[in-house]
């Protein structure tokens, strides 16, 4: 096979890989065809390596089968942790992308160097920053997800000035570096300057923000790895790395326009300080509560129901049971549906992955803004452990911190109960007053458990409506 020949059939493959990529970002925008969608993303992935093994460039092939045995004892573990521990895995995948982007880029600076000409080492010196900054950024995200570190904003006064001074540092490095490639004694303090970079990014950032942290991250992953096609000449590298750039920005927008806030807000802002004030209302209120028993009469006498998951289902792993009490609630002519609102979890989609792993069926998986339309024809609205998300302030105390965030507006159906293991503030450090309204109703205790007594006892057939 001649070498014009052998470079077609790389470039057709790449370009196969290329809309296969494609593909997969428009199957992932539905539940229906979302797993159409990863498949495509993974044979898109297995053709691009594939590929490149075949590249003329490629001379060595004994340290890339090392990676990719390493990677596989790594990734495959990675793979089969909990649903709970999804998000904060994710991070750690942002985590170990970024680490790979910043080390090819520091690689091909001290091979080319001294010789690095200004657009090279202004691509390189980009890459490396982005990538090193994510690198760090997403450890202390998953750090904080993991609740290895506090998940509350950790902020001192004067703390943006330092860490944007830091990011300054990092800029004005690589400017003098893109001027004179050859001063290699600077290139570390550049890679120092941007792993501090982003520690300091993340830290200050409560885990209220997190869904958002977590896109925007991806974002910076992959504006990295488009970098790095352009330091390598990869056009596959670039076109993977723009889209995934591209849709984690997309997605970033949609998080912060859910919670009504700036990107400047969501990374500086530190949102998530608990309200001592607030939360200390709580002694001077009463609630009402009820018991497994009386939650199965109110939802076995009801015509519609739209439960409203939260992380509070996630960390119970509770969704198998709510699957039970849709299948109860649905067999005895209740018509239930899920309200998803979009940061709710700790990462982008989290809520739509947990009730699918169940085999919740799609189509009654609806988004907020159908739920609130529909809410107050809703007998009881079923709240799983979504604290912020549901918190009426955000639309009537003009000096909380979510004041203006949509939410789902669950006290307005006839009758609200919550499964919640205390009254404490969700991760925004928030107090809800949802829980002391008349109508509202207190179910404590975990998730899965509670749930599972309200299948029983709706299984007992002492319920019928």
């Amino acid at each position: 096979m001649t070498p014009l020949i052998t470079q077609q059939l790389i470039d057709f493959a790449y370009i196969a890989a290329i809309v296969l990529f494609i593909l997969a970002l428009k199957w992932l925008s539905s539940p229906a065809s979302a797993r159409r969608g990863v498949l495509a993303g993974e044979i898109g992935a297995a053709i691009a390596v594939v590929t490149t093994f075949f590249n003329p460039g490629m001379v060595q092939y004994r340290w890339i089968a090392v990676a990719l045995v390493v990677g596989a004892i790594v990734g495959i573990p990675l793979g089969l942790v909990r649903m709970t521990a999804v998000p904060q895995r994710t991070a750690m995948s942002h985590a170990f992308g970024a680490l790979a982007a910043a080390v090819i880029g520091i690689s091909e600076y001290y091979v080319r160097a001294p010789h690095v000409t200004k657009f090279g080492m202004t691509e390189i010196a980009l890459e490396v920053i982005i990538g090193s900054l994510s690198f760090t950024g997403s450890l202390i995200a998953a750090g904080k997800l993991q609740e290895i570190l506090p998940q509350r904003p950790i902020t001192y006064k004067g703390q943006n000035f330092v860490s944007l001074s830091v990011l300054g540092a990092a800029v004005l490095v690589a400017l003098v570096l893109i001027v004179h490639p050859g001063y290699t004694f600077l290139f570390p303090a550049m890679v120092v300057l941007s792993l501090a970079f982003g520690v300091m990014l993340v830290t200050p950032i409560g885990g209220a923000d997190m869904p958002t942290v977590i896109s925007l991250l991806n974002s910076y992953v992959g504006l990295s790895a488009a970098l790095l096609g352009f330091v390598l000449s990869s056009k596959v590298l670039v076109v993977a790395g723009a889209l995934d750039g591209s849709s984690g920005f997309i997605l970033s927008v949609i998080m912060c326009k859910a919670m009504n806030r700036s990107f400047t807000n969501v990374m500086f802002g530190a949102f998530g300080q608990l309200q001592v004030s607030a939360a200390g209302k709580q002694e001077e209120r009463t609630v009402r509560s009820a018991t497994p028993e009386e939650a199965a009469t109110i939802l076995g006498s009801a015509n519609s129901v739209v439960v409203v998951p939260g992380y509070g289902m996630a960390v119970a792993q509770a969704q198998h049971r709510v699957r039970e009490l849709y299948d109860i609630l649905t067999h005895r002519g209740v018509d239930v549906k899920f309200a998803i609102h979009p940061v709710a979890g700790r990462m982008p989609g989290h809520m739509n992955v947990l009730l699918a792993e169940a085999d919740i069926p799609y189509d009654k998986l609806i988004d907020m803004e159908a739920a609130n339309s529909e809410m107050a024809q809703a007998d009881v609205a079923l709240v799983i452990g979504a604290n912020d998300v549901t918190n009426p302030a955000a639309k009537t105390d003009q000096g909380s911190p979510i004041y203006g965030m949509p939410i789902i507006e669950v006290n307005n159906a006839r009758t609200v109960m919550v499964i919640k293991r205390s009254l404490n503030p969700g991760f925004a450090g928030i107090d809800n007053p949802l829980y002391y309204i008349d109508k509202t109703l207190m179910l404590f205790g975990d998730a899965k458990a509670f749930v599972g007594s309200i299948v029983r006892e709706l299984g007992s057939g002492g319920h019928e409506a």
